[in-house]
């Protein structure tokens, strides 16, 4: 029985590495959903998430599957889009979310487009779905490095991004630079979803931040144990999808988010704040 759970990782080094890379992403994304939850962003992540494709796409057209190459394009046209989806909603009668919206659309079908034309399809299928297990050394690095950047970040904005998300109005008032936060934490965003589409894709990558965020939400009520169940949550994903991925041979990518589908599942049933609970304390 040990062998079943231990093995793999001790056997082989690809998935020592991959394990590694989940252990880092769940560490950066876990409070960065948190956030996304509370300041009620949730579809407006996935928008962003979309919104790298084109970045992806022009990165590995220029570098191949280099991470380094396609992290940073992904980068530079979240940044882009954040900009620009900003600007919109405050010169127009968008709001945001529509922005995001529009962009989304427009990227994702953008990205499709370049990785179909100057690619294979099993190409467009590592971009849209990601490919853990092959991270290699220099990819780990980088994933550690995101990771440590938004560790160190959080700690430093983490006052007045939790006071945002509770009372945005009260930060304006005592001239808390609201829209320099929102637009810092939306960077930590981008940063992260091109941390996480090495392992999960541009179609799934958000799924390590919302599902074990969401997750962590049924189980507790205050930010810094939110920010600890989410984290947790979401190695726990990691590391039971890998070996999921192993010994039954499924996709690795889609194996981590279903593992983290099914701690949603049962949090929404037997969590203190979920379906259950609240059934009991209703005929209480």
């Amino acid at each position: 029985m040990i062998d079943f759970f231990i093995s793999p990782f001790t056997d082989y080094i690809f998935l020592r590495r991959a394990l590694m890379a989940c252990m880092a992403l769940a560490l950066g994304c876990g409070p960065v959903g948190v956030l996304l939850v509370l300041r009620r962003m949730s579809l407006m992540g996935d928008a962003l998430a979309h919104s790298i494709l084109p970045g992806v796409a022009l990165g590995f057209l220029f570098g191949g599957f280099s991470l380094p190459a396609m992290g940073l394009g992904g980068f530079l046209v979240g940044f882009l889009v954040a900009i620009l989806a900003g600007a919109i909603s405050r010169f127009t009668i968008l709001n945001e979310d529509a922005s995001f919206a529009g962009f989304y659309l427009i990227s994702l079908a953008l990205g499709v487009l370049i990785v179909s034309t100057h690619g294979t399809q099993i190409d467009l299928m590592h971009v849209l779905f990601g490919t853990v297990l092959a991270v290699d050394s220099v990819s780990l690095i980088m994933v550690a490095s995101i990771t440590s950047f938004t560790l160190l970040s959080l700690g430093i904005i983490y006052r007045p991004l939790v006071i945002e998300c509770f009372d945005p109005g009260f930060l304006r008032v005592v001239g808390g630079w609201s829209s320099l936060y929102h637009f810092l934490f939306l960077i930590l965003v981008a940063l992260n979803l091109v941390a996480a589409f090495q392992a999960l894709g541009t179609l799934m990558a958000l799924g390590m931040m919302m599902l074990p965020a969401v997750s962590s939400r049924l189980w507790a009520r205050h930010v810094w144990s939110l920010f600890l169940l989410s984290s947790f949550f979401a190695v726990i994903s990691g590391y039971f999808g890998l070996l999921l991925s192993y010994h039954l041979e499924w996709p690795s990518g889609p194996s981590i988010i279903l593992i983290a589908g099914l701690i949603y599942g049962v949090s929404l049933i037997f969590a203190p704040f979920g379906a259950l609970k609240r059934q009991q304390g209703m005929a209480q």
